[in-house]
């Protein structure tokens, strides 16, 4: 992929540079600090009956870690092609010796990178519980797993959207909705078994995240997330590579 690196060191800088950036990343490291503070102050006051500690259940067992990802991400991809294309600058980007594939796998990597940046603060509560009582290493590890292939699935998602207008609220509102809309279709398996149970049980991150929470990795999860990061990229490089012919 030519000119794969220098285009990610770009977008690198471009996101860690922007002041929106720092100020998204400080206010999701102190919701997530709240929030884990609220399940520690509730263990504590043994006002939490759970067959699980508070990291598990911070990692996953709760909707309040699944929720914010669905701002996050879409934050975090609606500059990537929108503001090219608003700005002018991606038909200089097109014409120069890169290809399609790598300015998409640049520019999806370097939101990826961001978003894991985000998570990494929060490997520090692991650390603290582990001071003062027994941490399942393993579990914690599948959690931070679960996290990993959300965020990769959504950013792919994000920087698609990204693709297909020149206006950023227009790209973080669509790339909103539908992540919202796969969290809705996932509510269906809370339905009598049947078709629909499980097709929501299949489509179901905050039902992953629970699962990997808990040290439980199912296959279908790993495929339905490796289809959620190939398909938005694969219809990504295909816009991209029509812009370049016409």
């Amino acid at each position: 992929m030519r000119g794969f690196v220098p285009i990610l060191k770009r977008e690198l800088f471009s996101l860690f540079v922007t002041p929106l950036a720092w100020v998204v990343i400080a206010l999701f490291l102190f919701y997530q600090g709240f929030h884990f503070m609220l399940l520690v102050a509730s263990f504590a006051g043994q006002g939490a009956v759970s067959e699980q500690g508070p990291l598990q259940l911070f990692l996953g067992g709760t909707i309040l870690h699944y929720l914010p990802i669905l701002f996050l991400c879409p934050l975090l991809t609606m500059r990537a092609f929108s503001e090219e294309r608003r700005s002018g600058t991606i038909e200089a980007l097109l014409t120069a010796p890169v290809t399609p594939t790598a300015v998409v796998f640049a520019k999806y990597l370097a939101a990826l990178v961001m978003y894991l940046v985000m998570w990494m603060p929060t490997l520090a509560y692991a650390w603290i519980l582990s001071r003062y009582g027994g941490v399942e290493m393993r579990t914690v590890l599948t959690a931070y797993l679960s996290i990993v292939l959300t965020g990769m699935g959504y950013v792919a998602i994000g920087i698609m959207t990204s693709a297909l207008t020149s206006s950023q609220l227009v790209a973080a509102l669509v790339s909103g909705l539908t992540l919202l809309a796969l969290f809705m279709a996932s509510m269906l398996e809370s339905l009598d078994p049947g078709t629909l149970h499980d097709i929501g049980n299949y489509v179901s991150i905050s039902s992953m995240m629970s699962e990997f929470s808990r040290g439980v990795i199912d296959s279908r999860r790993l495929v339905f997330a490796a289809t959620l990061v190939m398909l938005p990229l694969f219809f990504t490089v295909r816009t991209v590579e029509s812009w370049r012919w016409g």
